[in-house]
């Protein structure tokens, strides 16, 4: 249901006579009251500033921009003339790796542009552990936060263009992130975070003036920052679960949140658990050696012949190659494992006949596309670095699910539906993750993608002040397990460092397709 928690109001104020003497402001209250029952106002010293002049000027003709802060109103804006149909918001998911940012009309609920770019704060760190270690540093907090500020304000530029609104009619931002990403967004030292027990500065970093951590909006435009559950399960896996209506289900469900860090949360309306393990960049194309986003050019799809060991690639936008992103890793690493290229280590098999699979001085190597094929003038390849990431990544991730069914007794078979969510989630081929050991071998119609699960829960709360407090009841009924203090994880990690698992009974249908194709 749309009911954003900011609206504007056209209102028509009576002229002020000498038997209605009342001041600017208690005639605006009058009115507010009088034709849209609204009470327990406030009104900013800013406004207040402004009032007399804008009141006159507009010949009492007004549109006044009401923020619902869910014990009452207050005043943001007033502004000459009726400009109610231009009512406008921001939904923002902060990624470790990359930043997304939409343009909302909040009156017909409709995203109008979107736009996205890698996190500026890559420069001190690709994961969360760290950009804690260099928010450390002398002016470390103050340049982590500049960098991410500085990614969102452009990125609310461009979506602002695009959709030909200008950055003075939003009226809102609703933000939402990992714990770490949270706190330094918010320029909040993320310190303890790092450190036994770890424990966050707040959880719950609800209501704030977007100006105030230098957002280039208006002076009282309120940004919302959606709740964390722990130091390692944040704001953008509660909007996820909000997001994905995960938490109205009553099918014992598994939620899986994939980028730089790896969040699942096992559970059904009436209870959840959830966990996080470090994956690491490469999910999003980052740590491997022609990684890149999923953007035009990305390899997204990997076909490998077993007779030539010659691929098929298919692009985003069908053009020539210039790089690999996450979906592409991952159907490239599955196809070589199948071809008998890499073994279940994900060391290539040197002994084949194919220009493809070579050595240099970094070691061994497959050839996806020869420069002459490529948009970069270079060869573009798949290292045995690179598979050794993406394998610690999906090992990291699978021990985790196993860890959390253990955890409330439930076996991996008993669960009903797997929500896969992740900027690059639906590019996935269920098929090519099982096979690497990324998910369970489950049947596929058990598997659903929602896409970026963090943005999908912010926009909601954008768009309906009602969920603002269904995202505060998620997030406290969710229970943490910490993963670096339990015994098993690290067990269950090193079975899970092998294509597709040591276990092999668990994968079934992956070793009649290794039997078919060898």
């Amino acid at each position: 249901m749309l009911n954003p928690a900011v609206t504007k109001k056209f209102i028509e104020l009576p002229i002020p006579t000498i038997d209605d003497s009342l001041s600017d402001l208690e005639r605006l209250k009058r009115e507010l009251s009088r034709q849209f029952d609204i009470k327990n106002l406030t009104v900013d010293i800013s406004i207040l500033k402004n009032l007399a002049f804008v009141l006159r000027s507009a010949e009492w003709k007004i549109t006044v921009t009401l923020f619902d802060a869910g014990n009452g109103f207050e005043v943001i804006n007033v502004e000459a003339g009726n400009t109610s149909a231009r009512n406008f918001g921001i939904a923002i998911d902060i990624g470790t790796t990359t930043v997304v940012v939409q343009l909302l009309d909040l009156n017909e609920g409709e995203v109008l542009a979107k736009s996205s770019n890698y996190n500026g704060q890559i420069s001190c760190g690709e994961d969360v552990i760290s950009r804690i270690i260099f928010a450390q540093k002398k002016d470390g907090l103050e340049k982590l936060h500049d960098l991410v500020i500085s990614t969102i304000n452009s990125l609310i530029k461009e979506t602002a263009i695009k959709a030909e609104v200008e950055v003075g009619e939003i009226t809102t931002v609703v933000a939402a992130g990992n714990t770490t990403m949270s706190h330094l967004f918010l320029g909040l030292n993320p310190k303890f975070i790092r450190e036994a027990p770890y424990i966050p500065i707040a959880s719950s970093l609800q209501l704030v003036k977007a100006k105030e951590i230098g957002i280039d909006l208006k002076e009282n435009v309120y940004l919302t920052v959606l709740p964390s559950v722990a130091s390692y399960v944040g704001g953008d896996i509660t909007s996820g679960i909000l997001g994905s209506g995960f938490f109205q289900t009553e099918k014992l469900s598994l939620f899986i949140d994939i980028g730089t860090n790896g969040e699942m949360v096992l559970g059904n309306s009436e209870w959840l658990v959830a966990c996080s393990c470090s994956a690491g960049p490469a999910f999003e194309g980052g740590g491997i050696k022609h990684g890149m986003r999923a953007t035009k050019g990305a390899i997204e799809q990997v076909r490998i012949s077993c007779q030539t060991c010659e691929p098929m690639l298919l692009t985003i936008g069908q053009v020539r190659p210039k790089g690999i992103c996450g979906s592409g890793l991952i159907d490239a690493a599955a196809e070589l494992f199948l071809t008998g290229i890499i073994n279940q280590k994900g060391k290539f098999n040197l002994d084949l006949d194919t220009p493809r699979v070579r050595t240099n001085e970094n070691g061994a190597e497959y050839v996806l596309a020869f420069k002459d094929e490529t948009q970069i003038d270079a060869d573009i390849v798949l290292t045995e670095i690179d598979l050794d990431n993406l394998i610690r990544a999906k090992g990291a991730i699978y021990a985790g699910i196993t860890i959390l069914a253990e955890s409330v007794g439930v076996k991996i078979s008993d669960i009903e539906q797997i929500i896969i969510a992740g900027a690059f989630g639906n590019y996935i081929e269920i098929e090519k993750a099982v096979i690497i050991g990324l998910f369970p071998e489950l049947e596929a119609d058990k598997f659903n993608f929602i896409g970026n699960g963090s943005l999908m829960g912010a926009r909601a709360v954008a768009f309906s002040k009602d969920l603002r407090e269904t995202a505060s009841l998620i997030a406290d009924k969710m229970t943490y397990l910490e993963l670096s203090v339990n015994p098993d994880f690290m067990d269950r990690y090193v079975s899970a460092l092998f294509l597709p698992h040591t276990d092999l009974a668990s994968f079934p249908g992956v070793m009649k397709m290794l039997e078919s194709r060898t």
